[in-house]
């Protein structure tokens, strides 16, 4: 199997860590791309972005082969990460709910009602593969 993650931020990432850690086996590759703006190449966002793909294979030891990937771009994220689903060969998109936002409504008791970001609801509505929304670490 291939797993294709969207990383935003080291929790995001550690995030879809735990969901691999009972899916993904020594026989499967993980491919975790952070998608940044061209013209933040140099700052906090790149910094953040290159932290959350350091976190992958520390957490996925055991997973077959990991591989990173830093994209600076101006596209938007959600279809980079198409792009580079058909381009691996992905068998399954992961990502979470936006970064930084609870993944529950703040006025709402329903745990079932998600708050997914732009490029979580782009994927969702238009990818060669099934995706994943991984749910947001608390924070």
């Amino acid at each position: 199997m291939h797993y294709l993650a969207g990383a935003t931020s080291v929790h995001t990432t550690a995030a879809i860590c735990d969901y691999l850690d009972e899916r993904a086996t020594a026989d499967d590759t993980v491919t975790v791309v952070a998608v940044v703006s061209a013209t933040d190449a140099a700052g906090p966002e790149r910094r953040d972005a290159q932290e959350a793909l350091n976190v992958a294979p520390v957490r996925l030891a055991a997973v077959g082969r990991v591989e990173t990937e830093l994209r600076e771009t101006d596209a938007e994220p959600a279809d980079v990460l198409r792009d580079v689903a058909t381009a691996v060969g992905a068998d399954e998109l992961l990502v979470t709910p936006q970064d930084g936002d609870p993944s529950v409504s703040a006025d709402s008791d329903d745990t079932t009602e998600s708050q997914l970001g732009s490029t979580a609801r782009a994927l969702a509505a238009d990818t060669p593969v099934p995706v994943v929304v991984v749910p947001a670490p608390k924070l």
